[in-house]
This record gives structure tokens, C-alpha cells and sequence, in this order.
């Protein structure tokens, strides 16, 4: 068995693609998934021929399972040797992505695409069904991931004294990173009187503390690390990886901590053999801005409950001591459910992000949740 310190380093990100976002009518998840794995293909460097490993996400709005990979793979002439399709909400861009390294490093396949389309804001989507399986939450009135994130966010202040105010630095400060990304959907700055006033969605979050619905493709190519070295980009190594899953949820006292995303920050920062301190920069998946507060928790950057006053004073903005979702996350960038993170990540990396870019950055934290905040993933990208 290929141990985790063996893995580090052994598998590279090639290239990435993303299309326009925010809405787009008249686009289906596949064509938009096309056109992210082309974009990709260029960054790269590539052929389609030169891809024998596929793995996708379908949208929430792909009819008859367009983003299948057996009809993606058909859609773009490739027959893959490695290929799934998983479906994990926002957890699922960093599992594809550290699958494909995987893959890589065990021969499997030489180059991988994993793709992502989806059309939720044109489709009508607005992610308000009742979590729970068979014995929906619905019967106490929880709808949705606003739902399970408001929970998460009002025990965290009874238990800690965190504020919505503290709240509102996570979400200006990542309209203020998207205003200097020209890709942004939301690229107009607000002040934290302008969350204090946007309406309660599930109190204590408010309309400004809530990801965007966007339509969008992306498209993230990973090879060898040597392999990658003779690419058109500079190669971007992913050096650790971790993931966790947990099926309890309500019976579990501290459910609405995440806990077990500790564990997948722990496992990435060992295979990649460094720790908090190391971290350059950092995409943390943020489909509300409490998750921000809690991803800086586990990943050690700060002990339990000091996640609001850690955010304070522009520390997660440019320029600041951990720079956090520079291209504006889910928050403004678009909401691709953690894929725009990871091409966020690996530009960082390269050092292609203009006035958004962190100097002499050289590593960088990458993390998804998804679900009913059942499953998480973190990796560690590192310059080669």
C-alpha cells in the first residue's frame, strides 16, 4: 500500500478552466463542462487524445445524467481508462481532484480531467429541500443548508461570544478580494453596515453571509509531477490530501462543529508534512461565512471558538497574515461548490493573479464540505 508521505508530491495539477458565471441562459451543464475541459486542455497544453482518465460532477440541473461521464466522454470523443462520476455537493471538487492523484500515482491513468457544469441559477435551483434522508428535518422546520449552517453559526455564538459582526468581516472581505477579479460575479465592494442591514435568511445568518446560486463549468487536469514539468504551466503539486465522512449528524452533541473536519486538515497537513504556519494562503470553502470561522478552527490557525475575533483587523484579507478566498469564493466569486477554489489555489500558486495575488506565495490550503455537512476534504498545494 502507497503510504501517505510516499503520496506527497507524486501527482500535479496541469491545468484548469473555468467559462463565464453567474447567468447564463441558453447553456446546459454539459456544453459549459465542454467548454471548462477545452479551457483546461489550453492552460495545459494537451490534447483531448492525451486524457485516459475522467471523472465528473453532474450538476443539479443536468438532465438525464448529462454530466455522466460515459456521456460527457461521449459528448467530447474520449474513452477513458480511469473514469467515475460522484456527486458530494461542495465536498466534491477536492474528492475528484485527490481520486485523480490517486489514480496517477498508482498508474492507473496518465492525465485525468475532472469536470464540473451546472446550471443552477438559470434552472431555478435554490437548495431549500429538507436535509435529514429518510427522516427529514423538515418536521422541526429545517430547510436546507442555510439551515444547517444558521445552527452551526448560533451555537458558535452562544458558545463563544461570536458576532454577526464578526460574520460580516468574512463576507467584505471576500467582496473585496472578488472586486479585483474580473471573473467575479459580484464585483461591487460592501461595508459591513450594508451586511448588518441585507435581510435574515435563517437568523443569525443574513442574505450577506449566504453563498451565490451561479450557472458555470470548471474543468481541473492533474498528471505526474514530471510529467507536468514539460506542460505549457508551471506544475502545482498537490503535497497533502485528507478526507473525512461522518454519518451522524443530530445525535451527535457536537454535530454542528464539523469535528471531523479536523481530521482531514490533520491528514493533509501530515502527508505534506507541514502545518498551519506553512500555509501561504488559503481557499476555504465558504457557503456561509460561519464556515470560514470554523475551517480556521480545525486547521489549527486558531484555537476553538476564536475564529470571529481571528477574522478582525484584516487578517484574512491581501495583504494580512492569512490571506482566505482571494479570487472572492462562494461568497462573490461564483458558487461552483469549491471547484473555483481549487483553480483559485493553483493560479495563486503560479502567480497569475494580478492585483490579487499573494507575493512569494508558495503554498496553499484548499478545502470543500458538502452535504448535510457530512464529508469534508482538504489538500495542500505547493509550488514545484
Amino acid at each position: 500500500m502507497t503510504s501517505g508521505m510516499s503520496m506527497s508530491g507524486r501527482a500535479a495539477i496541469a491545468g484548469v478552466g473555468a467559462t463565464a458565471q453567474g447567468k447564463l441562459p441558453g447553456r446546459t451543464a454539459l456544453d459549459l463542462g465542454i467548454e471548462a475541459f477545452r479551457h483546461a486542455l489550453d492552460d495545459a497544453g494537451l490534447r483531448k487524445e492525451d486524457v485516459d482518465g475522467l471523472l465528473t460532477m453532474p450538476g443539479t440541473t443536468s438532465p438525464e445524467g448529462s454530466l455522466h461521464y460515459l456521456r460527457f466522454g461521449e459528448a467530447v470523443g474520449i474513452n477513458p481508462r480511469f473514469t467515475a462520476s460522484l456527486t458530494m455537493g461542495g465536498g466534491t471538487a477536492g474528492a475528484l481532484v485527490q481520486m485523480a492523484a490517486l489514480a496517477v500515482a498508482s498508474g492507473m491513468a496518465s492525465v485525468v480531467a475532472c469536470v464540473f457544469g451546472d446550471t443552477a441559477k438559470t434552472g431555478g435551483v435554490r437548495f431549500d429541500r429538507a436535509s435529514g434522508g429518510e427522516v427529514p428535518w423538515s418536521h422541526w422546520g429545517m430547510m436546507g443548508a442555510a439551515a444547517n449552517s444558521a445552527v452551526a453559526a448560533d451555537r458558535h455564538m452562544h458558545a463563544y461570544g461570536t458576532t454577526s459582526l464578526q460574520l460580516a468581516e468574512v463576507a467584505v472581505t471576500c467582496r473585496y478580494h472578488a472586486s479585483l477579479n474580473p471573473n467575479a460575479v459580484m464585483r461591487e465592494p460592501i461595508t459591513v453596515e450594508q451586511h448588518q442591514e441585507s435581510r435574515w435568511i435563517v437568523r443569525p445568518l443574513r442574505l450577506l453571509d449566504c453563498c451565490l446560486i451561479s450557472d458555470g463549468g470548471v474543468c481541473v487536469i492533474v498528471t505526474s509531477v514530471e510529467r507536468a514539468r514539460d506542460m505549457a504551466k508551471k506544475p502545482v503539486a498537490i503535497a497533502g490530501m485528507g478526507q473525512t465522512y461522518t454519518a451522524q449528524t443530530l445525535e451527535a452533541e457536537k454535530w454542528w462543529y464539523v469535528p471531523h473536519q479536523k481530521q482531514a486538515l490533520a491528514d493533509a497537513f501530515r502527508m505534506a508534512g507541514c502545518g498551519p504556519r506553512d500555509i501561504d494562503v488559503a481557499q476555504l470553502y465558504d457557503n456561509f461565512t460561519i464556515s470560514v470561522l470554523l475551517w480556521l478552527e480545525h486547521a489549527g490557525f486558531c484555537a476553538e471558538g476564536e475564529g470571529g475575533a481571528f477574522v478582525e483587523g484584516g487578517r484574512i484579507r491581501l495583504g494580512g497574515e492569512l490571506p482566505v478566498n482571494t479570487a472572492g469564493g462562494n461568497l462573490s466569486e461564483s458558487y461552483m461548490e469549491g471547484w473555483l477554489h481549487v483553480v483559485e489555489g493553483v493560479r495563486q500558486m503560479r502567480g497569475e493573479c494580478g492585483p490579487r495575488q499573494v507575493k512569494d506565495a508558495e503554498t496553499c490550503l484548499v478545502t470543500g464540505r458538502g452535504m448535510a455537512l457530512n464529508c469534508s476534504n482538504a489538500m495542500v498545494l505547493r509550488t514545484v
